[in-house]
């Protein structure tokens, strides 16, 4: 399974000149608002619902809003980058053009790649194939791994989380096709709709690799059991967020004797990495694991991992396997009705491929220099703004306040791309698109590999620089913010800053409180998971905390599902005290002088209120939705413009909201945090 680069938390979310569009207002466009809508009572509606009623969701998309909006535009300019530098055949061996042209190219290549049918997989068929004892396994998955190919469980070296100036080796649960855990076992209606069209599914792309139907259902069912198997010994998400309980450090030899069943010397052998010692990050999913690799036959194993080696290369084979792949991830997972354009899915793989080599030449089209100069400005404000509020806060005590402040004076700030671009030793091929995703994968696991014993690289980044989003790293104690994400309408050069702050401010500050969330806040000023706070100082955020998670558990998207109140309460703190640090930052801006006049009809606190609302807006499928309230730690949508504000007296001031309305909780629920 892929390896992460490091634990983070993201905000998760006319090209003829190749520039972006900035709006021309410089407030808030009145055309975006549902006046018949009163602010008070429902303000995601009241701010979106002109949007809302304007835009449909694409028939491609399982969700369209501001992040999309702002990604299309990004990928107009990648469609005009790939397409001229992919025309030219006589770019210099191993420079970016001719990597990322070449990249491009062959992926575009429908016809060879279709004339090659499955011949590419055969070599890794035959390997797995040739397991003809459980004992082989260790060696089998060492092969794959290395490759970079899933299946049973993952390894890759990052920080060591309790001392993270050395890397670590990391064993992490995985091995199941599904989502989540959830998926093979809770009994509700969707959930075995979705188990049984998975199964269907998996008998299908068999078929189309040979199998008769039915050999093709037969192992379908094996491989659901196996998977249902590995999903019952799997951590649930909201156990997966807790750092402290993730981190398990073991000595190879602890390992064994802790899971046995598999031969876990011979499989770190068989891929030829020393380590002495490594976190279990789940101990009891590997226990059941061991098992598992034992007393299950190898005939189950080949079938398995048949299946996976198949499955993770869909979109690289013949146009059968790439549509009946997005038949059910799209369409029965996400509800989406029609697969995007060959041109958008290769560009979107050659930015995850080669995303700093493509990222060199759009930051060149897109991101200004005058433009980094304005965000680490607000950056440093927020920064302010934040060291303010932690000085002011009357439920923590000094002790905790000095470390506090510590460790936001620690905050390494990325933005942009970065200052030392990466470069990619292997060779890209104009004629064989599979074999350069297979020869990436392979680099980047060596590459990743070649960590234990080096020196941290701060320089490394976690997101490519035409990304829509933005993330903190706990380990690194850094916040990042790509040039993708640096557009309209989350960062306009040309809106007042009211907008700006609400908008860009909002996303700036929502990274910074990442650091101080519940499970950031675990982690110290140079990255190490480590307690920091006094018991009572502790047990003071806690009960704020857990009115967080009251608060977002009430919430129903969807008839019978909620918001899961435990899973998104990172994000959530991050959005309630994010929203609240930019105001503040806002109103620190103006530097002791009056508010500007009105713009539109909205004051300046309005439009800030009104920038910030603009961020989430969004059209989104049920099912997308449903998926997405059991996999992902962010809330909808929704949730996240009113649950933050429905907790702020800043903005009940702004807007006029009474005791009783909707947009105003009472203030013994309310989370006080910052």
């Amino acid at each position: 399974m892929p390896f992460p680069l490091r634990a983070s938390l993201c905000l998760c979310l006319g090209v003829a000149s190749l520039a972006l569009v900035a709006s021309e207002k410089p407030g808030v466009d009145p055309v975006n608002i549902d006046a018949s809508v009163k602010p008070c009572e429902d303000f995601y509606a009241y701010a979106n619902g002109g949007w809302l009623k304007g835009h449909t969701l694409p028939a491609d998309k399982a969700r369209y809003g501001a992040f999309e909006e702002v990604s299309e535009r990004n990928r107009a300019i990648l469609k005009q980058i790939l397409e001229e530098t992919s025309a030219k055949t006589t770019w210099a061996k191993g420079s970016v053009q001719q990597k990322v042209g070449d990249f491009y190219a062959a992926g575009m290549d429908e016809a060879a790649i279709d004339k090659r049918g499955l011949a590419p997989l055969q070599p890794l068929f035959a390997a797995i194939d040739g397991l003809n004892d459980t004992k082989q396994l260790p060696a089998l998955l060492a092969r794959l791994h290395t490759q970079g190919l899933p299946g049973g469980f993952g390894f890759y070296v990052g920080q060591d989380a309790k001392e993270s100036t050395r890397y670590m080796g990391n064993l992490m649960q995985g091995g199941t096709g599904l989502p989540d855990r959830d998926y093979y076992l809770k009994d509700d209606a969707r959930s075995r709709d979705i188990r049984a069209k998975y199964e269907s599914h998996v008998a299908r792309m068999l078929q189309l690799a040979g199998d008769s139907p039915a050999l093709a259902a037969v192992r379908a069912k094996v491989i659901l059991e196996l998977e249902t198997r590995m999903a019952a010994a799997q951590w649930t998400r909201v156990e997966l967020r807790n750092p402290m309980k993730r981190y398990n450090k073991r000595t190879l030899d602890q390992v064994a004797a802790e899971a046995p069943g598999f031969d876990w010397k011979g499989y770190f052998q068989a891929r030829g990495v020393e380590v002495k010692d490594l976190n279990l990050s789940q101990p009891s999913y590997f226990q059941a694991f061991g098992k598992l690799a034992t007393e299950t036959p190898a005939t189950q194993w080949r079938t398995y991992l048949r299946w996976h080696a198949l499955n993770s290369s869909a979109n690289l084979l013949p146009k059968s396997f790439g549509e009946e792949s997005f038949a059910f991830q799209g369409k029965v997972l996400n509800g989406t009705p029609e697969r995007e354009p060959r041109a958008k899915r290769i560009e979107a793989l050659t930015d995850a491929i080669l995303g700093e080599a493509l990222g060199q030449l759009y930051v060149k089209a897109a991101f200004p220099p005058e433009s980094k100069k304005r965000v680490l400005d607000m950056v440093e404000n927020l920064r302010v703004a934040l060291r303010e509020r932690i000085t002011n806060l009357d439920w923590m005590g000094v002790a905790t306040k000095q470390q506090a402040i510590t460790k936001l004076n620690a905050f390494g700030v990325k933005i942009g791309y970065p200052d030392k671009w990466k470069t990619y030793a292997f060779d890209v091929k104009r004629d064989d698109a599979f074999g350069n995703v297979r020869r990436a994968s392979a680099f980047r696991v060596q590459e990743n590999l070649a960590k234990l014993g080096k020196a941290i690289d701060r320089s490394e980044w976690g997101m490519t620089p035409p990304t829509v989003n933005a993330y903190y790293s706990a380990s690194m104690n850094e916040i990042v913010f790509p040039a993708g994400i640096l557009q309209p309408p989350f960062f306009d050069p040309k809106a007042d800053e009211a907008v700006n702050y609400g908008s860009l401010g909002f996303v700036i500050g929502h990274e910074m409180t990442h650091g101080f969330d519940d499970s950031g806040s675990q982690f110290d000023a140079q990255g190490n998971l480590k307690n920091w706070w006094t018991e009572a100082d502790k047990q003071a955020y806690e009960s704020r905390t857990d009115l967080v998670v009251k608060q977002y558990d009430a919430y129903e998207p969807i008839k019978g599902e909620h918001v899961n109140g435990r899973l998104t309460l990172g994000e959530n703190i991050a959005d309630i005290g994010g929203l609240k640090i930019a105001f503040s930052a806002y109103r620190n801006s103006l530097k002791g002088k009056p508010e500007p006049a009105a713009i539109d009809g909205f004051t300046g606190p309005q439009r800030f209120f009104l920038g910030a609302a603009t961020v989430w807006r969004n059209h989104i499928r049920e099912a997308a939705l449903s998926l997405r309230l059991k996999t992902d730690p962010h809330s909808p949508g929704r949730e996240r413009v009113n649950g933050p504000l429905s907790n702020l007296p800043e903005f009940y001031e702004a807007f006029g909201c009474a005791d009783g309305q909707p947009m105003k909780r009472d203030a013994k629920v309310r989370p006080a945090i910052w």
